[in-house]
């Protein structure tokens, strides 16, 4: 990493850390980058004739289709993909319709303004139910669940799958949250979603920005794609974004921060991170985040991947 991009890296984990601290702050710290468009040399299907995405904003999302990942909701319908906001709970009635459930950041009632513990399930028992049976009926899930207290609101959903969240932030040795996964390094694991069909759908990096880790049940056949390297480590604070010599911790080496699965007849994508696949404008400077960092060159095409892998197309 050259000397702009630590600097830059430090200004957005100041940034990020400033919005997370105060949430009901971060609508006019942290906005949608309406610039970002990448190419889509070949489009997936015809515009509006591919499945359709229901993207989760039914459960005080952070990243909505409408709000922060309105980047990742262009880029699919961009690639033919029918995008929709799901306002409702989950319910097979609602998931029927539904190729994909696209759920990024999901916040508990009592942690919309307090990111404290204890950290509550955002959905109810009924939900995770209805989304399991869903998923092994043949559906696609998208699951991305942030840091602390995002990561334990998403605990027991992910729990049905075989992933276990860690509820703290996930940092390097510099101090900061930021990760480059790289095949050169064996973080990037190759696998359909990174592989692509062709050349031009290979990813050989990723960047991401300040999340959390997990590990998969060991009865559990999971494929690892974000795999965080030695000298990472696993805050586990009572408030986000405060850490003191106390707080505790664990080693974040070798844990994951994306995997994927199959469950029954469907497929299960489960990313750790969520600006990685945003493209917003962060503080005063409007310093980038998400698909749209100069680190991130190849994050869109990850999005694309991972839909066409839940789609089955590769």
């Amino acid at each position: 990493m050259n000397r702009r991009a630590r600097r830059m890296t430090r200004a957005i984990g100041y940034a990020i850390g400033v919005m997370m601290a105060n949430p009901a702050t971060a609508t006019s710290q942290q906005v949608a980058d309406a610039s970002f468009n990448p190419p889509i040399a070949s489009p997936e299907y015809a515009e509006g004739e591919g499945p359709l995405v229901l993207v989760d904003a039914a459960h005080n999302n952070f990243h909505t289709a409408d709000g922060r990942y309105g980047a990742f909701a262009r880029l699919l319908r961009r690639d033919g993909y029918v995008v929709e906001s799901n306002e409702q709970p989950f319910s097979g009635a609602v998931l029927a319709r539904a190729s994909v459930l696209v759920i990024a950041n999901a916040i508990a009632d009592e942690n919309v303004q307090d990111w404290v513990l204890p950290t509550p399930s955002a959905f109810t028992d009924a939900e995770i139910e209805a989304v399991e049976e869903w998923v092994a009926g043949g559906g696609a899930l998208l699951l991305i669940a942030d840091h602390m207290p995002i990561a334990g609101n998403a605990e027991a959903l992910a729990a049905a799958f075989g992933f276990r969240f860690y509820n703290g932030f996930a940092f390097g040795e510099d101090g900061s949250g930021q990760a480059l996964f790289s095949r050169d390094l064996g973080t990037l694991r190759a696998h359909p979603i990174t592989d692509g069909r062709r050349a031009g759908e290979r990813v050989d990096s990723v960047a991401t920005f300040t999340g959390q880790a997990f590990r998969v049940d060991q009865e559990v056949e999971a494929s690892p794609i974000l795999v965080l390297p030695e000298g990472f480590t696993v805050f586990l604070p009572e408030v986000a974004w405060e850490f003191s010599d106390s707080t505790p911790r664990v080693s974040g080496a070798h844990l994951l921060q994306a995997a994927a699965l199959e469950h029954g007849r469907g497929r299960v994508a489960a990313f750790g991170e969520a600006a990685m696949f945003s493209a917003q404008l962060a503080g005063p400077q409007r310093e980038p985040i998400g698909m749209n960092h100069p680190m991130a060159a190849q994050n869109y095409q990850v999005v694309l991947n991972v839909l066409h892998w839940l789609t089955g197309r590769l």
